[in-house]
């Protein structure tokens, strides 16, 4: 599949309007200091933090690959960070971008993870969020640039309300708060920021048709400009009550924060040209209905 995917004219056009509506609004993100925010986790020497902790690099070879963690944990709100992928040949690859309460039956979690592809081949971004330990819940897009070649803004929001997956600030998925029917919501354990690169040829690329060349290793993912002066670190025995207060004190924007006209243009937009696959349409998948949330998200 080519990289565009759309190629009419109309939505040619769409493009180069949403382009212009990020380039004017200056979507910039301000970054952080990894020595400060972050510790690598894993990878015997394969994760980097360069530049005074400006910036960051995860790689993998053929025998192992590598990650770090927040050090903090954070309870709703918004959080950035800018990546380059890894170019060129990254079949078998995936790179990962997402926030866990960690281990454990009843955990929760909201993934962006990147499967690399040969060559000239678009990357996939793949999402899914548990909640209670229970996931399944997978969309998956391709981008309408190259996320090799420059860096690119990734953006998770996380209200009481919504949970928003964004690249560029342009919407790719909304996962809404649906517990009012029946359906579980991550909104009471902390979560960390997680990053990572691995092999995983046996299913990434193509179901696991294509394998990672070895040859063309190492595979490395840059980090830059991670931001999340717009979340609640979690303080405490009871991280829930104490963002909840910290959010009646400040009433920060993210609070009650809703898709407006322009952005819900912008999703459907995304959804209609770039999503690959949804759970929600997987009729196989579910011969006795869709889960209930397909309804409403």
């Amino acid at each position: 599949m080519a990289l565009f995917s759309c190629s009419s004219r109309n939505a040619a056009l769409l493009l180069l309007t949403f382009s212009l509506i990020i380039t004017s609004n200056n979507y910039v993100v301000s970054g952080g200091n990894y020595f400060e925010d972050f510790d690598i986790s894993w990878g015997e020497g394969r994760g980097k933090i360069l530049e005074n902790g400006d910036f960051l690099t995860l790689s993998l070879d053929n025998y192992s690959g590598s990650g770090f963690q927040s050090k903090k944990e954070y309870l709703f709100g918004k959080i950035d960070m800018q990546l380059k992928l890894v170019p060129g040949n990254s079949a078998g690859t995936v790179t990962a971008f997402y926030l866990s309460s960690g281990g454990g039956s009843n955990h929760d979690e909201i993934d962006f993870e990147f499967l690399g592809n040969v060559s000239g081949e678009p990357y996939t971004v793949h999402t899914n969020v548990y909640t209670q330990g229970k996931g399944d819940r997978e969309q998956q897009f391709h981008l309408w640039f190259d996320p090799t070649t420059d860096f690119h803004t990734y953006s998770l929001l996380w209200s009481p309300q919504t949970i928003l997956f964004s690249v560029d600030n342009t919407p790719l998925r909304e996962f809404k708060n649906l517990e009012n029917k029946g359906v579980p919501f991550p909104k009471d354990q902390p979560m960390k920021l997680y990053s990572s690169i691995w092999n995983a040829d046996q299913w990434a690329t193509r179901g696991g048709l294509i394998k990672t060349d070895w040859t063309q290793a190492p595979f490395i993912a840059s980090y830059r400009n991670f931001n999340a002066d717009d979340a609640c670190v979690a303080s405490g025995g009871d991280a829930a009550a104490y963002c909840a207060a910290t959010k009646r004190r400040s009433s920060p924007w993210w609070l009650s924060e809703k898709l407006g006209p322009r952005y819900e243009a912008k999703l459907r937009w995304v959804q209609r040209n770039y999503m690959i696959y949804n759970y929600c349409t997987d009729a196989k998948r579910f011969p006795q209905g869709f889960p209930v949330e397909c309804y409403d998200n």
